[in-house]
């Protein structure tokens, strides 16, 4: 056996596909609108059709969360020391099993964790890179705080613990404090199975260092910011940017974290301009 991912196709086409990977605590829905719009935006500048997946993240939305043996040895504190390998396999399998070999990854907070792993492990199957809202240090001192929500989320069986993700803080984006995103927000997460939520935290905290894959990347990239991110804003992210040879950094004013959900049309065409730099050094390999 091995991790099973429940993959959603918004759009078939011809080339490399957009393969959209999703933040916590929240599955492939974060993307419909966005990937929705990345659609429209190819089709009114011409761009021939590609194909856009949002496959949900292991123990997200439709995907089963995964066994202990499919997800790998475990560490004193509970954390997964290689599920974010394994899944990241899981992902690259995904696309090979649909006769890809390469995809455009596009990962936003935890998904962009499955993003760079993939470039550590899989650089060959890299056409291009989106990091949204992420990071490559470590979790450093507050890093336990994934395993009490774990924890609390397995002994609760609820998702309780995980619901202050949507809720708005005072320095938060215009959008994410509309009743409209609140209530979105709040119906994606009550439709999320407790155990996938820790597991998520699990495999997260477990990650290897990726502090030195930004220097590795040579396909063509794209670093999102929204500049009202408490975790990933402009500060982190601009300096991650720098280290990417190559790599288009945009900053989003009036935006938090959740960027493609609070800014969807804004993302799309940051990522539609990803797309033709993929499609035109594709042409001049």
């Amino acid at each position: 056996m091995a991790i099973e991912l429940a993959n959603h196709i918004y759009r078939d086409g011809e080339g490399v596909p957009v393969v959209l990977m999703n933040a916590y605590p929240v599955d492939h829905r974060m993307w419909d609108v966005c990937a929705n719009a990345l659609a429209d935006s190819a089709d009114l500048n011409d761009v021939p059709d590609f194909p856009i997946w949002a496959p949900d993240m292991a123990g997200s939305g439709a995907s089963p969360v995964p066994s202990d043996a499919d997800s790998g040895p475990r560490m004193a504190n509970g954390a997964y020391s290689e599920a974010l390998d394994r899944l990241a396999g899981a992902y690259v399998d995904l696309i090979k099993a649909a006769g890809y070999e390469q995809a455009i990854w596009v990962g936003l907070s935890m998904g962009g964790y499955v993003a760079m792993d993939i470039q550590r492990l899989y650089p060959e199957t890299v056409a291009g890179l989106a990091l949204c809202d992420t990071m490559a240090a470590s979790d450093g001192v507050g890093g336990e705080n994934r395993l009490k929500m774990a924890d609390a989320a397995e002994q609760t069986n609820s998702v309780e613990p995980v619901m202050h993700f949507a809720q708005p803080a005072d320095g938060d984006s215009t959008v994410k404090k509309t009743p409209e995103f609140i209530a979105t927000m709040t119906g994606w997460i009550n439709e999320q199975n407790p155990a996938g939520l820790a597991w998520r935290q699990r495999m997260t905290y477990g990650r290897p260092e990726l502090g030195a894959v930004p220097e590795t990347i040579s396909a063509p990239s794209l670093v999102v910011s929204g500049e009202l991110d408490p975790s990933s804003n402009p500060s982190v992210m601009r300096p991650l940017a720098e280290r990417i040879a190559g790599a288009e950094f945009i900053d989003i004013p009036d935006c938090g974290h959740f960027s493609a959900v609070e800014h969807p049309d804004t993302v799309a065409r940051a990522l539609l301009s990803l797309v033709r730099r993929v499609q035109n050094a594709q042409k001049n390999a």
